[in-house]
């Protein structure tokens, strides 16, 4: 089987690479020669193009680049593409994604592998990235079933734990797990940078541990896929930065009135509910 990779980035080429140990044939596509040569000369795919055409012997297509151009793309791609070759996408929204590409092209499956670092760009790229990772696939009413579990079986060949769900219920659980802890943590960055008193800020950054660590971690990742976020899910976002806004109020609430009790039950039980997530 014939697998095409478009955009060899953090992702794309991290995908890539573990296919082609998996002795697929890997085809990848992307807007710089520099990250052509270099995927070819590392071993992450078998060949590699600046130019659409080469995914015309794909069978499965991956589209592995960020949001805002995923539909340009296949729009571009669809006239390279054989009939029956299968396309998918690994986007973080899909509402969105879905609806476009799926009038473009009748064999496409929605995806998202929700793994990755704060790295980006094909240097980026790791073996055994999807390992234990969430892979969701979000069909539609109309997405050939033939089409899905090829995609399916792909994703677990990378050791990822494949989860099948619609659009919609995707964006909305991922705003909260995903989405949301961006904002957050950006929020939190810039509200420690906030203190006019430098000596204070240098002390601050010269004491950050591990559990600054961890909270700021995703806040300091690409801007541009924060904003894509935001701008492919903003309703589901807004939706649950509102909702954060309001607990955080009620820990504000009980600070400022010093009821200890209130604050000890709140943490009690957030400290309960995070081991309902599997990490």
């Amino acid at each position: 089987m014939n697998i095409g990779i478009v955009g060899l980035g953090l992702i794309g080429g991290s995908m890539a690479w573990d296919l082609r140990s998996l002795g697929f044939q890997v085809l990848g596509v992307s807007t710089r020669e520099q990250t052509c040569q270099k995927a070819i000369a590392k071993g992450i795919v078998d060949d590699a193009s600046m130019s659409l055409s080469l995914m015309a012997t794909a069978d499965v297509i991956f589209i592995c680049t960020p949001i805002g151009a995923i539909a340009s793309t296949v729009e571009q791609l669809v006239p390279h593409l054989s009939a029956a070759a299968i396309v998918t996408d690994v986007g973080s929204v899909k509402a969105p994604v879905v609806q476009a590409l799926s009038e473009l092209w009748p064999n496409f499956v929605g995806g998202h592998p929700m793994a990755g670092t704060a790295e980006s760009g094909i240097d980026a790229a790791v073996r055994d990235l999807f390992v234990d990772r969430p892979y969701v696939i979000t069909p539609t009413a109309t997405t050939p079933k033939l089409a899905v579990e090829k995609v399916e079986e792909i994703a677990r060949s990378l050791r990822a734990r494949v989860y099948r769900c619609c659009p919609e219920d995707h964006d909305r659980a991922v705003a909260w797990i995903s989405h949301l802890p961006v904002m957050v943590s950006a929020s939190l960055i810039a509200a420690c940078t906030s203190e006019f008193d430098p000596d204070i800020v240098r002390l601050a950054q010269q004491l950050a541990s591990s559990g600054f660590r961890d909270t700021s971690r995703v806040g300091g990742g690409n801007p541009e896929l924060g904003v894509m976020m935001a701008k492919y899910n903003r309703k589901e976002l807004l939706r649950s930065i509102n909702s954060y806004r309001e607990h955080l109020d009620q820990f504000i609430n009980s600070i400022e009135g010093q009821d200890w009790e209130a604050l000890q039950q709140k943490l009690e039980q957030t400290q309960k509910a995070r081991g309902n997530f599997e990490f």
